[in-house]
Protein backbone atom coordinates (compact mmCIF):
# COMPACT_ATOMS: atom_id res chain seq x y z
CA UNK A 1 0.00 0.00 0.00
CA UNK A 2 3.10 2.46 0.93
CA UNK A 3 4.64 1.85 -2.34
CA UNK A 4 0.99 3.14 -4.65
CA UNK A 5 0.83 5.87 -2.18
CA UNK A 6 3.81 6.90 -3.73
CA UNK A 7 2.53 7.14 -7.15
CA UNK A 8 -0.07 10.04 -6.00
CA UNK A 9 2.17 12.20 -6.21
CA UNK A 10 2.87 11.28 -9.44
CA UNK A 11 -0.08 12.07 -10.85
CA UNK A 12 -0.64 15.58 -12.09
CA UNK A 13 -4.55 16.17 -12.07
CA UNK A 14 -4.68 13.62 -8.79
CA UNK A 15 -1.87 16.07 -7.02
CA UNK A 16 -4.29 19.06 -8.39
CA UNK A 17 -7.19 17.61 -6.91
CA UNK A 18 -5.82 17.25 -3.27
CA UNK A 19 -4.42 19.94 -3.40
CA UNK A 20 -7.43 21.83 -4.09
CA UNK A 21 -9.16 20.16 -1.32
CA UNK A 22 -6.53 20.54 1.52
CA UNK A 23 -6.49 24.30 0.71
CA UNK A 24 -10.74 24.40 0.84
CA UNK A 25 -10.62 22.71 4.14
CA UNK A 26 -8.02 25.52 5.39
CA UNK A 27 -10.08 28.01 4.54
CA UNK A 28 -12.83 26.50 6.45
CA UNK A 29 -10.92 25.88 9.38
CA UNK A 30 -9.95 29.33 8.73
CA UNK A 31 -13.38 30.49 8.67
CA UNK A 32 -14.14 28.63 12.13
CA UNK A 33 -11.82 31.02 13.80
CA UNK A 34 -13.74 34.34 12.62
CA UNK A 35 -16.16 34.81 15.68
CA UNK A 36 -19.32 36.70 15.17
CA UNK A 37 -19.37 40.19 16.17
CA UNK A 38 -21.46 41.08 19.14
CA UNK A 39 -20.67 38.11 21.54
CA UNK A 40 -18.68 37.84 24.86
CA UNK A 41 -16.72 34.43 23.84
CA UNK A 42 -15.29 34.02 27.34
CA UNK A 43 -19.41 33.99 28.44
CA UNK A 44 -20.41 31.48 25.64
CA UNK A 45 -17.11 29.58 26.16
CA UNK A 46 -18.21 29.14 29.73
CA UNK A 47 -21.57 28.39 29.01
CA UNK A 48 -21.09 25.72 26.68
CA UNK A 49 -18.72 24.03 29.33
CA UNK A 50 -22.21 23.57 31.42
CA UNK A 51 -23.82 22.34 28.37
CA UNK A 52 -22.19 19.67 26.61
CA UNK A 53 -24.80 16.96 26.59
CA UNK A 54 -27.70 18.80 24.56
CA UNK A 55 -28.26 19.58 20.89
CA UNK A 56 -25.42 22.34 21.50
CA UNK A 57 -23.01 20.22 21.85
CA UNK A 58 -24.21 18.09 19.14
CA UNK A 59 -24.25 21.17 16.86
CA UNK A 60 -20.56 21.82 18.45
CA UNK A 61 -19.29 18.73 17.10
CA UNK A 62 -20.43 18.68 13.80
CA UNK A 63 -19.19 21.87 13.07
CA UNK A 64 -16.16 21.53 14.60
CA UNK A 65 -16.19 23.75 17.17
CA UNK A 66 -17.37 26.18 15.28
CA UNK A 67 -20.54 26.23 17.69
CA UNK A 68 -18.94 27.45 20.92
CA UNK A 69 -17.07 30.35 19.46
CA UNK A 70 -20.00 31.62 17.61
CA UNK A 71 -17.82 31.86 14.16
CA UNK A 72 -19.65 33.10 10.90
CA UNK A 73 -19.48 29.10 10.18
CA UNK A 74 -21.43 28.42 13.31
CA UNK A 75 -24.09 26.34 11.28
CA UNK A 76 -21.87 24.37 9.46
CA UNK A 77 -23.33 22.65 6.47
CA UNK A 78 -26.00 20.66 8.69
CA UNK A 79 -28.53 23.04 6.74
CA UNK A 80 -27.67 21.62 3.36
CA UNK A 81 -27.92 18.15 4.94
CA UNK A 82 -30.91 19.05 6.31
CA UNK A 83 -32.35 20.35 3.46
CA UNK A 84 -31.37 17.07 1.10
CA UNK A 85 -32.85 14.98 3.29
CA UNK A 86 -36.21 16.68 3.38
CA UNK A 87 -36.19 16.95 -0.56
CA UNK A 88 -35.38 13.34 -0.02
CA UNK A 89 -38.11 12.38 2.28
CA UNK A 90 -40.92 14.38 -0.43
CA UNK A 91 -39.70 12.88 -3.24
CA UNK A 92 -41.67 9.50 -1.82
CA UNK A 93 -44.23 11.95 -1.40
CA UNK A 94 -44.63 14.59 -4.56
CA UNK A 95 -44.93 12.40 -7.66
CA UNK A 96 -43.26 15.88 -9.65
CA UNK A 97 -40.15 15.24 -7.26
CA UNK A 98 -40.22 11.77 -8.04
CA UNK A 99 -39.99 12.23 -11.76
CA UNK A 100 -37.66 14.56 -11.56
CA UNK A 101 -35.43 11.70 -9.68
CA UNK A 102 -36.02 9.42 -12.78
CA UNK A 103 -34.77 12.61 -15.76
CA UNK A 104 -31.37 11.96 -14.62
CA UNK A 105 -28.54 14.88 -15.01
CA UNK A 106 -31.21 17.57 -16.13
CA UNK A 107 -33.90 16.56 -12.86
CA UNK A 108 -30.78 16.09 -10.38
CA UNK A 109 -29.74 19.74 -11.20
CA UNK A 110 -33.35 20.79 -10.77
CA UNK A 111 -33.02 18.80 -7.30
CA UNK A 112 -30.05 20.39 -6.18
CA UNK A 113 -31.40 24.01 -6.85
CA UNK A 114 -34.28 23.40 -4.54
CA UNK A 115 -31.78 21.98 -2.02
CA UNK A 116 -30.23 25.49 -2.11
CA UNK A 117 -33.66 27.06 -2.10
CA UNK A 118 -34.24 24.83 1.78
CA UNK A 119 -30.55 25.23 2.83
CA UNK A 120 -31.21 29.21 2.50
CA UNK A 121 -34.22 29.09 3.83
CA UNK A 122 -33.24 26.80 7.20
CA UNK A 123 -30.05 28.78 7.29
CA UNK A 124 -32.12 32.17 8.09
CA UNK A 125 -34.72 30.57 10.80
CA UNK A 126 -31.69 28.88 12.61
CA UNK A 127 -29.82 31.76 12.92
CA UNK A 128 -32.57 33.90 13.76
CA UNK A 129 -33.69 31.23 16.46
CA UNK A 130 -30.09 30.83 17.67
CA UNK A 131 -29.34 34.66 17.60
CA UNK A 132 -32.40 35.15 19.39
CA UNK A 133 -31.88 32.58 22.02
CA UNK A 134 -28.39 33.99 22.91
CA UNK A 135 -29.90 37.49 24.10
CA UNK A 136 -31.64 35.42 26.60
CA UNK A 137 -28.88 33.18 27.84
CA UNK A 138 -25.65 33.99 30.59
CA UNK A 139 -23.26 32.37 31.63
CA UNK A 140 -22.54 31.01 35.00
CA UNK A 141 -21.42 34.00 36.87
CA UNK A 142 -24.36 35.85 35.22
CA UNK A 143 -23.05 37.31 32.51
CA UNK A 144 -25.01 38.22 29.14
CA UNK A 145 -23.44 36.37 26.51
CA UNK A 146 -24.79 38.95 23.78
CA UNK A 147 -23.02 42.29 24.46
CA UNK A 148 -25.74 44.43 22.85
CA UNK A 149 -28.99 42.43 22.31
CA UNK A 150 -31.80 43.78 19.95
CA UNK A 151 -33.03 43.63 16.21
CA UNK A 152 -29.66 45.08 14.82
CA UNK A 153 -28.08 42.01 16.80
CA UNK A 154 -30.63 39.87 15.09
CA UNK A 155 -30.32 40.81 12.05
CA UNK A 156 -26.12 41.38 11.96
CA UNK A 157 -26.14 37.62 12.89
CA UNK A 158 -28.56 35.74 10.98
CA UNK A 159 -27.48 37.22 8.12
CA UNK A 160 -23.65 36.01 8.77
CA UNK A 161 -24.61 32.87 10.01
CA UNK A 162 -26.66 32.43 6.58
CA UNK A 163 -23.85 33.62 4.54
CA UNK A 164 -21.48 31.20 6.54
CA UNK A 165 -23.72 28.21 5.30
CA UNK A 166 -23.90 29.51 1.95
CA UNK A 167 -20.17 29.45 1.55
CA UNK A 168 -19.05 26.03 2.99
CA UNK A 169 -22.13 24.69 0.70
CA UNK A 170 -20.23 26.49 -2.09
CA UNK A 171 -16.90 25.55 -0.83
CA UNK A 172 -18.38 21.53 -0.78
CA UNK A 173 -19.26 21.92 -4.55
CA UNK A 174 -15.98 23.02 -5.50
CA UNK A 175 -14.35 20.07 -3.60
CA UNK A 176 -16.62 17.93 -5.11
CA UNK A 177 -16.17 19.32 -8.69
CA UNK A 178 -12.44 20.23 -8.58
CA UNK A 179 -11.09 18.13 -5.66
CA UNK A 180 -11.44 14.39 -4.82
CA UNK A 181 -15.13 14.67 -4.46
CA UNK A 182 -17.66 14.10 -1.61
CA UNK A 183 -17.28 17.68 -0.63
CA UNK A 184 -19.84 17.73 1.75
CA UNK A 185 -18.95 14.98 3.87
CA UNK A 186 -15.26 15.90 4.06
CA UNK A 187 -16.28 19.42 5.50
CA UNK A 188 -18.11 17.62 8.34
CA UNK A 189 -15.16 15.16 8.56
CA UNK A 190 -12.34 17.38 8.71
CA UNK A 191 -14.24 19.54 11.48
CA UNK A 192 -14.71 16.13 13.49
CA UNK A 193 -10.96 15.34 12.87
CA UNK A 194 -10.06 18.90 13.76
CA UNK A 195 -10.28 18.27 17.45
CA UNK A 196 -8.90 15.13 17.86
CA UNK A 197 -5.68 16.43 18.55
CA UNK A 198 -6.12 18.41 21.07
CA UNK A 199 -8.46 15.38 23.06
CA UNK A 200 -5.51 13.14 22.64
CA UNK A 201 -3.17 15.70 24.00
CA UNK A 202 -5.56 16.21 27.36
CA UNK A 203 -6.12 12.68 27.66
CA UNK A 204 -2.49 12.07 28.13
CA UNK A 205 -2.09 15.14 30.72
CA UNK A 206 -4.28 13.29 32.86
CA UNK A 207 -2.91 9.75 32.58
CA UNK A 208 0.19 11.89 33.33
CA UNK A 209 -1.13 14.09 36.49
CA UNK A 210 -2.33 10.49 37.60
CA UNK A 211 -6.33 11.04 37.03
CA UNK A 212 -6.80 8.68 34.44
CA UNK A 213 -5.51 4.73 34.73
CA UNK A 214 -2.55 3.90 32.34
CA UNK A 215 -4.75 0.29 32.32
CA UNK A 216 -7.91 2.03 31.51
CA UNK A 217 -6.63 4.13 28.77
CA UNK A 218 -4.99 1.21 27.08
CA UNK A 219 -7.94 -1.13 26.93
CA UNK A 220 -9.78 1.92 25.52
CA UNK A 221 -7.32 2.09 23.16
CA UNK A 222 -7.51 -1.47 22.08
CA UNK A 223 -11.31 -1.41 21.73
CA UNK A 224 -10.84 1.58 19.56
CA UNK A 225 -9.03 -0.26 17.01
CA UNK A 226 -11.60 -3.46 17.10
CA UNK A 227 -14.64 -1.25 16.68
CA UNK A 228 -12.61 0.61 13.90
CA UNK A 229 -12.22 -2.66 11.99
CA UNK A 230 -15.55 -3.98 12.83
CA UNK A 231 -17.11 -0.87 11.29
CA UNK A 232 -15.17 -0.93 8.21
CA UNK A 233 -16.13 -4.83 7.87
CA UNK A 234 -19.74 -4.04 8.06
CA UNK A 235 -19.71 -1.04 5.89
CA UNK A 236 -17.92 -2.78 3.28
CA UNK A 237 -20.62 -5.60 3.82
CA UNK A 238 -23.27 -6.57 0.86
CA UNK A 239 -25.56 -8.63 -0.16
CA UNK A 240 -25.22 -9.86 -3.87
CA UNK A 241 -28.65 -10.65 -5.36
CA UNK A 242 -27.50 -12.54 -8.91
CA UNK A 243 -29.16 -11.21 -11.62
CA UNK A 244 -29.44 -12.39 -15.49
CA UNK A 245 -30.12 -10.29 -18.70
CA UNK A 246 -31.68 -12.39 -21.62
CA UNK A 247 -29.88 -12.00 -24.74
CA UNK A 248 -31.95 -9.36 -27.04
CA UNK A 249 -30.84 -8.88 -30.96
CA UNK A 250 -30.56 -5.20 -32.09
CA UNK A 251 -29.89 -4.57 -35.55
CA UNK A 252 -27.21 -7.11 -36.56
CA UNK A 253 -25.57 -7.15 -32.97
CA UNK A 254 -26.38 -9.18 -29.62
CA UNK A 255 -26.61 -7.93 -26.48
CA UNK A 256 -27.26 -9.13 -22.76
CA UNK A 257 -26.66 -12.66 -21.94
CA UNK A 258 -24.34 -11.52 -19.03
CA UNK A 259 -24.74 -12.42 -15.24
CA UNK A 260 -23.97 -9.91 -12.78
CA UNK A 261 -25.45 -8.61 -9.10
CA UNK A 262 -27.57 -6.14 -7.04
CA UNK A 263 -25.72 -5.32 -4.27
CA UNK A 264 -27.43 -4.21 -0.88
CA UNK A 265 -25.33 -3.07 1.41
CA UNK A 266 -25.78 -3.88 5.62
CA UNK A 267 -26.08 -0.12 6.35
CA UNK A 268 -28.01 1.34 3.74
CA UNK A 269 -29.23 4.24 6.01
CA UNK A 270 -25.69 5.13 6.81
CA UNK A 271 -25.40 8.01 9.67
CA UNK A 272 -29.08 9.54 9.49
CA UNK A 273 -30.47 7.27 11.99
CA UNK A 274 -27.88 8.15 14.53
CA UNK A 275 -27.63 12.00 13.94
CA UNK A 276 -31.80 11.65 14.14
CA UNK A 277 -32.33 9.78 17.48
CA UNK A 278 -29.48 12.25 18.73
CA UNK A 279 -31.30 15.15 18.34
CA UNK A 280 -34.43 13.84 19.81
CA UNK A 281 -33.26 12.76 22.71
CA UNK A 282 -31.95 15.80 22.72
CA UNK A 283 -34.53 18.25 22.69
CA UNK A 284 -35.68 17.97 26.55
CA UNK A 285 -31.96 18.62 27.54
CA UNK A 286 -31.68 21.70 25.44
CA UNK A 287 -35.56 23.11 26.98
CA UNK A 288 -34.34 22.99 30.28
CA UNK A 289 -31.12 24.41 30.14
CA UNK A 290 -32.86 27.53 28.53
CA UNK A 291 -35.70 27.53 30.58
CA UNK A 292 -36.90 26.10 34.19
CA UNK A 293 -39.31 23.79 33.95
CA UNK A 294 -39.81 20.86 36.77
CA UNK A 295 -40.90 17.86 34.77
CA UNK A 296 -38.82 18.34 32.05
CA UNK A 297 -35.74 18.75 34.49
CA UNK A 298 -37.31 15.34 36.15
CA UNK A 299 -37.11 13.65 32.00
CA UNK A 300 -33.83 15.16 31.79
CA UNK A 301 -32.11 13.13 34.59
CA UNK A 302 -33.46 10.39 33.43
CA UNK A 303 -32.29 11.44 29.42
CA UNK A 304 -28.73 12.18 29.97
CA UNK A 305 -25.89 10.09 28.17
CA UNK A 306 -25.13 7.06 30.05
CA UNK A 307 -28.51 6.91 31.78
CA UNK A 308 -29.92 3.14 31.02
CA UNK A 309 -33.01 4.65 30.07
CA UNK A 310 -31.36 6.95 28.08
CA UNK A 311 -29.51 3.64 25.87
CA UNK A 312 -32.60 2.25 25.75
CA UNK A 313 -34.32 4.95 24.01
CA UNK A 314 -31.79 5.99 21.79
CA UNK A 315 -31.15 2.31 20.88
CA UNK A 316 -34.96 1.94 20.03
CA UNK A 317 -34.95 5.04 18.10
CA UNK A 318 -31.76 3.88 15.87
CA UNK A 319 -33.46 0.99 15.11
CA UNK A 320 -36.50 2.89 14.22
CA UNK A 321 -34.90 5.48 11.93
CA UNK A 322 -32.95 2.94 10.55
CA UNK A 323 -35.80 0.67 8.77
CA UNK A 324 -37.93 3.95 8.07
CA UNK A 325 -35.20 5.55 6.24
CA UNK A 326 -34.04 2.75 4.41
CA UNK A 327 -37.87 2.38 3.35
CA UNK A 328 -38.42 5.66 2.40
CA UNK A 329 -34.96 5.81 0.19
CA UNK A 330 -34.98 2.33 -1.30
CA UNK A 331 -37.58 1.49 -3.35
CA UNK A 332 -37.98 -2.19 -4.09
CA UNK A 333 -40.62 -1.84 -6.65
CA UNK A 334 -38.94 0.40 -8.90
CA UNK A 335 -35.57 -1.59 -8.82
CA UNK A 336 -37.44 -4.45 -10.29
CA UNK A 337 -38.91 -2.39 -12.65
CA UNK A 338 -35.84 -1.41 -14.04
CA UNK A 339 -34.35 -4.95 -13.70
CA UNK A 340 -37.63 -5.97 -16.42
CA UNK A 341 -37.31 -3.22 -18.53
CA UNK A 342 -33.65 -4.25 -19.49
CA UNK A 343 -34.03 -7.27 -19.94
CA UNK A 344 -32.86 -8.58 -16.25
CA UNK A 345 -34.18 -11.05 -14.04
CA UNK A 346 -32.99 -12.69 -10.51
CA UNK A 347 -33.03 -16.45 -11.47
CA UNK A 348 -35.62 -18.22 -10.10
CA UNK A 349 -37.99 -15.37 -9.58
CA UNK A 350 -40.36 -14.47 -11.96
CA UNK A 351 -40.03 -10.75 -13.22
CA UNK A 352 -42.35 -7.94 -11.48
CA UNK A 353 -44.16 -8.13 -7.94
CA UNK A 354 -42.27 -11.47 -6.95
CA UNK A 355 -38.74 -9.84 -7.58
CA UNK A 356 -40.19 -6.68 -5.87
CA UNK A 357 -41.48 -9.06 -3.11
CA UNK A 358 -37.98 -11.12 -3.12
CA UNK A 359 -35.26 -7.76 -2.60
CA UNK A 360 -37.88 -6.30 -0.53
CA UNK A 361 -37.34 -9.42 1.81
CA UNK A 362 -33.86 -9.45 1.69
CA UNK A 363 -33.64 -5.79 2.29
CA UNK A 364 -35.57 -6.59 5.64
CA UNK A 365 -33.71 -8.79 6.57
CA UNK A 366 -30.33 -7.71 6.72
CA UNK A 367 -31.52 -4.14 7.15
CA UNK A 368 -32.23 -6.01 11.01
CA UNK A 369 -28.67 -7.07 11.12
CA UNK A 370 -27.65 -3.51 10.09
CA UNK A 371 -30.13 -1.80 12.62
CA UNK A 372 -28.34 -3.42 15.69
CA UNK A 373 -25.15 -2.82 14.01
CA UNK A 374 -25.66 0.71 14.69
CA UNK A 375 -27.18 0.85 17.86
CA UNK A 376 -24.35 -0.97 19.08
CA UNK A 377 -21.54 0.92 17.42
CA UNK A 378 -23.75 4.11 19.17
CA UNK A 379 -24.29 2.91 22.51
CA UNK A 380 -21.15 1.59 23.30
CA UNK A 381 -19.13 4.46 23.31
CA UNK A 382 -21.95 5.87 25.83
CA UNK A 383 -21.32 3.34 28.11
CA UNK A 384 -17.68 3.52 28.25
CA UNK A 385 -17.69 6.84 28.48
CA UNK A 386 -20.45 6.89 31.53
CA UNK A 387 -18.20 3.93 33.36
CA UNK A 388 -14.93 5.00 32.38
CA UNK A 389 -15.21 8.40 32.40
CA UNK A 390 -13.53 9.09 29.14
CA UNK A 391 -12.24 12.61 29.04
CA UNK A 392 -12.56 12.93 25.09
CA UNK A 393 -15.48 12.16 22.87
CA UNK A 394 -15.49 8.70 21.35
CA UNK A 395 -19.13 8.59 20.23
CA UNK A 396 -20.15 6.28 17.53
CA UNK A 397 -21.91 9.10 15.47
CA UNK A 398 -18.45 10.39 14.90
CA UNK A 399 -16.65 7.43 14.18
CA UNK A 400 -19.40 6.26 11.56
CA UNK A 401 -18.78 9.71 10.11
CA UNK A 402 -15.10 9.82 9.94
CA UNK A 403 -14.62 6.12 9.10
CA UNK A 404 -17.36 6.16 6.33
CA UNK A 405 -15.83 9.41 4.61
CA UNK A 406 -12.30 7.99 4.73
CA UNK A 407 -13.34 4.99 2.86
CA UNK A 408 -15.02 6.87 0.08
CA UNK A 409 -12.11 8.86 -0.08
CA UNK A 410 -10.23 6.02 -0.37
CA UNK A 411 -12.62 4.57 -3.32
CA UNK A 412 -12.05 8.13 -5.17
CA UNK A 413 -8.50 7.98 -4.89
CA UNK A 414 -9.06 4.69 -5.72
CA UNK A 415 -10.44 5.34 -9.06
CA UNK A 416 -7.93 7.61 -10.46
CA UNK A 417 -5.02 5.61 -9.88
CA UNK A 418 -7.54 2.65 -11.91
CA UNK A 419 -7.89 5.17 -14.55
CA UNK A 420 -4.20 5.46 -14.98
CA UNK A 421 -3.23 1.73 -14.95
CA UNK A 422 -2.40 1.69 -11.23
CA UNK A 423 -3.04 -1.13 -9.17
CA UNK A 424 -4.54 1.52 -5.90
CA UNK A 425 -4.37 1.75 -2.46
CA UNK A 426 -5.68 -1.54 -1.04
CA UNK A 427 -5.19 -4.95 -2.83
CA UNK A 428 -7.62 -7.24 -3.29
CA UNK A 429 -9.92 -4.74 -2.18
CA UNK A 430 -13.05 -3.28 -4.09
CA UNK A 431 -13.78 -0.17 -2.27
CA UNK A 432 -17.78 1.37 -2.49
CA UNK A 433 -18.64 4.92 -2.37
CA UNK A 434 -21.16 6.36 0.68
CA UNK A 435 -24.28 8.15 -0.13
CA UNK A 436 -25.23 10.84 3.07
Amino acid sequence: MLDNVVNIPKIPELRKRLLITLLILTLYRLGVAIPTPGVNAHALAAFFSQNTGTLFGLFNLFTGGAFEHFSIVTLGIMPYISAAIIIDLLTAVFPYLEKLKKEGELGRKKIVQYTRYGTVLISLVQGFVISYGLESMHAPGGISIVINPGFSFRLLSTVTLTAGTILLMWLGEEITERGIGNGISLIIYAGIVARMPSAIFNTFRLVRSGEMNLVVLLFIAVLMVVVVAFIIFVELGQRKIPVQYAQRVVGRRMYGGQETFLPLKVNTSGVIPPIFASSLLMVPATITSMASISWLSYLRTYLTPGNYMYNIFYAVLIIFFTFFYTAVTFNPVDVADNLKKYGGYVPGIRPGKSTSDYIDKILTRITVGGALYLAAVCVLPTILISRFNVPFYFGGTSLLIVIGVALDTISQIESQLIMRNYEGLMKNVKMKGRRW
